[in-house]
């Protein structure tokens, strides 16, 4: 992993338990106590909209979500989703969640599929199928 950026032991279970059980869809990562920790805060099933509702205003977080939608010819699919949420009023912490989600990017280099959200209409469902697809 890049830089002095550091996932914690429940952020490394959370995202095993993403790609293992299939139980869960989404695991929210924020920096913890220690500085460049990432510890998981939230894992759950959310659906776009749910997550959209998780997601705190004011704070950035990084956000793997496994999207299930339908291709055009109608197969069922499942792509996973790496997001930066940015929202503006959390623009102090651009760098160090930046430095975080390249991080990301490296370790779960099996997903392809990266965005940068700002705000809540960016996580909009078509969008997310269309960056997916």
């Amino acid at each position: 992993m890049s830089g002095s950026v550091v996932l914690s032991e429940s952020s490394l279970a959370a995202l095993h338990h993403l790609r293992e059980k299939r139980e869960i869809n989404t695991v929210t990562l924020r920096y913890g106590d220690v500085p460049g920790v990432l510890v998981a805060e939230v894992e759950g099933n959310l659906t776009p909209e749910e997550l959209v509702e998780a997601l705190p205003a004011d704070q950035p977080r990084l956000v793997v979500h496994e999207l299930s939608f339908a291709s055009p010819d109608g197969t069922r699919r499942n792509a996973q989703l790496l997001i930066f949420w940015m929202p503006p009023d959390a623009g102090e912490q651009e760098e160090t969640y930046a430095a975080g989600f390249s991080a990301l990017k490296e370790y779960l280099s099996n997903v392809h599929a990266h965005l940068t959200a700002r705000r809540a209409d960016h996580l909009d469902y078509r969008r997310l199928v269309a960056l997916a697809g």
